[in-house]
């Protein structure tokens, strides 16, 4: 494994002239940074847009023949700005044009959202003295997901020992050649396939909170997580919490590579410390607890349901023909129920039911929306006895009532369905009942 260490920014951190010196002063606080993946400029104080918005909406406009100058020209500022500030040598103003007559020429909308990436890595490039790479010439996708084997085989070419670059984040090359992007958040991807192709020492993610925090902190003040598991993390991102893109696990997970992530405002700060499921040191019994509201409960009910041995298939093919994913399905020996969401059910609603009637032939069908779905995640729970007790204490103190309780065989996640209007008292009472004891 090698020791370099290959850094994340994400759009906050890089946000004007006055976040890029704090990320330079950071990647030169450790001459093991050598590989830095920066986002496109977000939101500041001064900035309420950020610059991947606004040339979406250039592409928009574009697209629909109307002028893109007012729009173009805040973006053009925002880049301006930080040059100048900067005093970074770059022809800033040729890479702008190009841009411009590519969008207006009807370019793909892949490419003109990824230009806020490209821009800020060339100007980061060029501010810190290290090479730029391309995105394109080293991160590689099929059917929209990372190619792993294309990737690490350019990356391991192109990028050499000791050897410092910037790569933009959020897009690479597909199967055709075309430029292509990530989701949203797509640039955590980026660095995770670039830290775990250089087999980096570590994958530093920068933002702008001091780590992984336990809880919304919009819900109640919460403390930041010391560490947690890749499978905890998936768990809980999966569900709602935000720091890292959930996709952005796996490529450093298979490579056990660790994820740290840190504050650009407060780089003294501890953060969190991503870490492999068999490195676990903590013995609290959770460690986060995070949640999705507006979800459907679908109740079938049909006696005998555990003998039909084709009951389970046909039920769950009647959604996959209807690509509606299903969330979660807790069972009894007579009643199953499927927990989707609830704006995709309601466009498919009669089908469903009526598929269901023709194939599964229930005795009765019970519908149920409003439902919010929590997820309560920790290692520590499989060696500390009473986790579900406290959990259902804390929310009978409330007052709340408890509509669906589901959990795995690993004992890594409680699942619990409440009311939606139970959401925020649910993760508080939760996160309160275990806080006491040191929760990580």
């Amino acid at each position: 494994m090698s020791k370099r260490i290959v850094a994340k920014f994400g759009g906050s951190s890089l946000s004007d002239a006055q976040q890029f010196k704090k990320v330079k002063a950071i990647i030169e606080s450790n001459e093991q940074r050598q590989i830095i993946v920066p986002s496109a400029p977000g939101k500041s104080r001064k900035e309420q847009h950020k610059v991947t918005d606004l040339l979406l909406m250039c592409h928009q406009l574009a697209s629909h023949h109307l002028t893109i100058k007012e729009i173009f020209e805040v973006v053009e500022r925002r880049f301006l700005a930080i040059q100048e500030a900067l005093a970074i040598d770059f022809d800033l103003a040729t890479e702008l044009k190009v841009i411009e007559d590519n969008i207006m020429d009807g370019t793909s909308v892949d490419y003109v959202v990824s230009r806020g990436e490209y821009l800020n890595a060339k100007l980061l490039a060029a501010y810190l003295d290290f090479e730029f790479l391309d995105a394109v010439d080293v991160i590689f996708l099929a059917k929209g997901k990372p190619d792993m084997t294309a990737s690490m085989k350019a990356l391991k070419e192109q990028v050499k020992e000791g050897q410092s670059v910037v790569i933009p984040g959020f897009y690479g090359c597909n199967e055709l050649g075309e430029l292509q992007t990530f989701a949203r958040g797509g640039s955590d991807i980026t660095g995770s396939i670039v830290a775990a192709g250089l087999e980096a020492s570590l994958y530093e993610n920068w933002t702008d909170v001091s780590g992984f925090l336990m809880i919304d902190p919009n819900i109640y003040p919460s403390k930041s997580m010391k560490a947690i598991t890749y499978s905890e993390l998936r768990e809980l991102s999966y569900m709602g919490a935000s720091v890292l893109h959930e996709e952005s696990v796996i490529p450093v997970r298979n490579q056990h590579i660790r994820i740290h992530i840190k504050n650009t405002n407060d780089p003294h700060a501890p953060g969190t410390l991503i870490i492999p499921d068999t490195e676990a040191i903590s013995n609290a019994t959770i460690t986060g607890v995070a949640g999705k509201q507006n979800f459907t409960s679908v109740r079938i009910e049909k006696t005998y349901m555990s003998e039909d041995l084709s009951f389970y298939r046909k039920l769950i093919s009647v959604f996959e023909t209807n690509d509606l994913k299903i969330e979660h399905m807790p069972t009894s020996i007579d009643t199953i129920t499927i927990i989707v969401p609830t704006d995709l059910f309601e466009t498919k609603k009669n089908k469903i039911i009526e598929e269901i009637k023709i194939y599964c032939n229930p005795d009765n069908i019970v519908i149920s929306s409003g439902l919010a779905i929590i997820a309560v995640v920790g290692r520590g729970m499989i060696a500390n006895k009473g986790t579900s007790a406290k959990i259902f204490t804390a929310l009978a103190q409330r007052h709340i009532n408890i509509r669906m309780i589901s959990q795995g065989s690993g004992e890594l996640t409680i699942i619990v369905g409440v009311a939606n209007e139970d959401f925020n008292d649910t993760i508080q009472a939760i996160y309160q009942a275990f806080e006491r004891e040191g929760m990580n």
